[in-house]
């Protein structure tokens, strides 16, 4: 079983979270990066990423407009984003994404799930090093091979290809844009099932027992955090 089951089943643990958290997270990420580049779709390819993403996971349109609005309409708020590394119950290690306008209480937050469960909160590098940081793009329509003459020509080179139910690439994170416009020119009407910027582990670990079960319950509390946009661990049996 691929990497890319490690993406899929990724996104489905998101979609299962509450959808309120879900919009309030895109109507965060959508404001910032409208305040960061500009609230025109096409002059702003990382609004339109998150447009894209948002629209998949059935975020209602005014709550996308809305979020843009608040930059035309000069409201002026300033969000965080932090990634923070834990290291849970035998061998497990996660990275958890943060985007916050109040990094004290993201913190405070954390530190009382970390002490509930009692694991440990690493360092920065202290668990990333054993994460890959990549560009996932995966769809139909198209051969490895057929896909590879095409990352050839547009000069584009991809750390990895995999052909699961789709073709799947996986590329720097600088490259999302250019590997999606490169499939685009050879697929005009191609459908992305994959379209992620993600954190993989090198290694994978299996828990059991008690092990298993605080590791649940971790992942659990972490969604409970308000400010918590994604967990990424190196757990391959949850």
């Amino acid at each position: 079983m691929g990497r890319a089951y490690e993406v899929r089943k990724a996104s489905i643990q998101k979609t299962g979270a509450a959808r309120g958290k879900i919009y309030s997270m895109y109507a965060k990420e959508i404001y910032q990066a409208a305040k960061n580049g500009g609230t025109s779709l096409e002059a702003n390819s990382s609004l339109k990423r998150l447009v894209e993403r948002a629209k998949k996971e059935q975020v209602p349109q005014d709550i996308i407009k809305r979020a843009i609005d608040k930059v035309n309409s000069g409201v002026d708020e300033t969000y965080i984003k932090n990634s923070y590394e834990l290291f849970g119950p035998s061998g497990s290690t996660l990275i958890v994404e943060c985007l916050t306008d109040n990094v004290n209480r993201t913190v405070s937050e954390l530190r009382a799930v970390v002490n509930k469960c009692h694991i440990k909160m690493g360092n920065v590098g202290s668990v990333s090093y054993n994460y890959d940081n990549l560009c996932v793009v995966g769809f139909k329509g198209l051969s490895i091979d057929e896909t590879l003459n095409a990352l050839i020509l547009d000069d584009i080179d991809v750390i990895d290809i995999e052909e699961d139910d789709d073709v799947v690439i996986y590329g720097d994170p600088q490259d999302l844009f250019k590997i999606k416009e490169c499939i685009t020119k050879v697929l005009p009407n191609v459908v992305f099932d994959m379209d992620e910027i993600t954190m993989l582990a090198k290694e994978k670990v299996e828990l059991i027992g008690e092990d298993l079960d605080l590791f649940r319950k971790l992942l659990v509390m972490l969604d409970d955090v308000e400010d918590v946009s994604n967990v990424y661990h190196n757990v391959s049996n949850v």
